[in-house]
């Protein structure tokens, strides 16, 4: 019980760190717009990628450094483009939301379900840290324990689990205070520099 809640608080520490996919499960949670696929999506990348840390990719992934400088620099371009998009929403305006809190466009802009997962999936995998956090260092941390890292990896799945479940569909609440369109310029305006900023902490290194 003691590694696996090691393993709770080690996860949740790396994850529930401010980043582009938090701001994307957040903003998908505020506006309910397939927020199961998403929040799936977050869970079994981190399932995959946590595993396979502590069952030694981490020793594949420091040998081969070339992976994660093309993560970096797909990634970068990858935050830059959503930025622009994000931002271009802040200028237009036009969203609001109806009484009961579901978002409501001036305008048919709607985000399929294709779409949600393909930039879940890629806010997810062209972000180098995630491969430094999951696979190097919570699975090194999980090598610490021998034949029960199981336990730790249990403690940081269920981290995950209850990170991401708790901000995709707790973000509706939120719902009150985005009743108007400035209210939505500002959250997009939030995310595209939040965007931007990792973008460029990626850049640096």
């Amino acid at each position: 019980m003691t590694i696996a809640l090691h393993g709770l608080l080690a996860g949740l520490t790396l994850i529930i760190a401010i980043g582009s996919q938090n701001v994307f499960v957040l903003r998908q949670g505020i506006r309910r717009e397939h927020v199961g696929a998403v929040v799936a999506v977050c869970i079994a990348s981190d399932v995959v990628l946590i595993s396979a840390g502590a069952g030694g990719l981490g020793a594949l992934v420091r040998a081969i450094p070339e992976v994660v400088e093309v993560a970096r620099w797909t990634g970068v371009a990858f935050l830059l483009g959503y930025a622009a998009l994000a931002a271009r929403r802040a200028l237009r305006g036009g969203e609001a939301l109806t009484a009961d809190g579901t978002a409501r466009p001036a305008r048919p802009r709607g985000t399929g379900r294709a779409a949600a997962v393909t930039t879940a999936l890629a806010l997810t995998w062209l972000n180098p840290h995630v491969y430094l956090d999951t696979v190097l260092l919570l699975g090194s941390i999980a090598s610490t324990h021998g034949t029960q890292a199981w336990q730790f990896v249990l403690g940081a799945l269920l981290g995950s689990t209850l990170w991401f479940t708790a901000l995709g569909f707790g973000a509706r609440y939120l719902g009150r205070f985005l009743s108007s369109p400035r209210s939505w310029q500002a959250l997009d305006g939030v995310v595209a520099v939040t965007m931007v900023a990792v973008a460029g902490m990626l850049a640096v290194g």
